[in-house]
């Protein structure tokens, strides 16, 4: 989680944008709430043009948050799965809204079956 500054101490919003900023952690916390539980090669599969370190630095922040639950196997391939904590699924209303609301506004376009991601 990113530091805010001590003015907005006691503002709601910008303690959730300070935690939830950027322009990938949104689709992140989507598609691992769709899947359940899901795998690093996956879920970068499923997120198209996210880059691998910035893939990895905001799955490390949402955990740092404690959004998301990163499971490490200790097998070879390495094996890495990703759910998301009781306080991250907390957030699923907020994703079903927010999809609601691009299906809604999408100017002439029919969204995905998934309402987000092609898989």
């Amino acid at each position: 989680m990113r530091d805010y500054p001590e003015t907005w101490e006691y503002c709601p919003m910008y303690y959730t944008l300070s935690v939830l900023g950027g322009k990938w952690k949104w689709a992140i916390l989507w598609r691992i709430s769709e899947a359940g539980v899901i795998r690093y090669g996956k879920l970068k599969e499923s997120l198209l043009t996210i880059a691998h370190k910035t893939l990895s630095q905001q799955l490390k922040e949402l955990e740092d948050s404690g959004l998301i639950h990163r499971e490490q196997y200790n097998v070879i391939p390495p094996k890495v799965e990703y759910s998301l904590t009781e306080k991250g699924k907390t957030l699923i209303p907020v994703l079903e809204m927010m999809s609601q609301w691009g299906i809604k506004n999408m100017p002439n376009k029919k969204p995905l079956d998934s309402g987000c991601f092609e898989t």
